[in-house]
């Protein structure tokens, strides 16, 4: 048996326990404690030798704790959107208004395909997936200043493709940007 897995056994219930700490549900709390174990397996090389594995165990199963339940609100938030968006253009929009928001849409996406991959995983991430900036700088190991600039010109050269190509969805593009 390797060392690491000798360390899993010897805490995998504090791991667990830390986890439905946070989250009080005994399946997303074993899916974080293995998800620590993973990431403390690949964080080993920053691990400090000679000082205690619990502490450093627990702060990585708490972080991850806080970031499941985070995403779980996020998800719960995205879905009451979704509905009460449903619900909303049910009602609300006439075919002609829903045709125009559908072409727009699809012209968008159009005109967001012709950035750079990074551009459009940055463009995705802030205002489809809207996470915050400091979210972005999370999942992108970055400061959040470095995101806020790499944002900005991402979504200059997408005015700059939607103004020569895209000319009339410059308003919808500048109302993302004020938005």
């Amino acid at each position: 048996m390797s060392a690491f897995e000798e360390l899993v056994r010897r805490y995998e219930e504090l791991a667990f326990r830390t986890g439905y700490l946070v989250l009080r549900d005994p399946g997303a709390a074993e899916d974080v404690a293995q998800e620590a174990f993973v990431k403390a397996y690949y964080a080993l090389g920053r691990f400090k030798p000679g000082s205690p594995f619990r502490p450093w165990l627990v702060r990585i199963v708490t972080n991850e704790a806080r970031n499941a339940r985070k995403a779980a609100q996020r998800r719960s938030a995205l879905a009451q959107r979704y509905a009460q968006d449903k619900g909303n253009r049910a009602t609300a929009r006439s075919p002609e208004s829903a045709a125009l928001g559908n072409e727009n849409r699809r012209l968008l996406l159009e005109a967001l395909a012709r950035v750079s991959d990074q551009d459009q995983a940055l463009l995705h991430q802030r205002y489809f997936l809207e996470l915050s900036e400091a979210e972005m700088a999370e999942a992108l190991g970055c400061r959040r200043g470095t995101v806020k600039s790499r944002l900005s010109r991402a979504l200059q050269r997408l005015k700059e493709i939607v103004h020569q190509h895209y000319p009339d969805l410059v308003a919808t593009v500048e109302e993302v940007e004020e938005g």
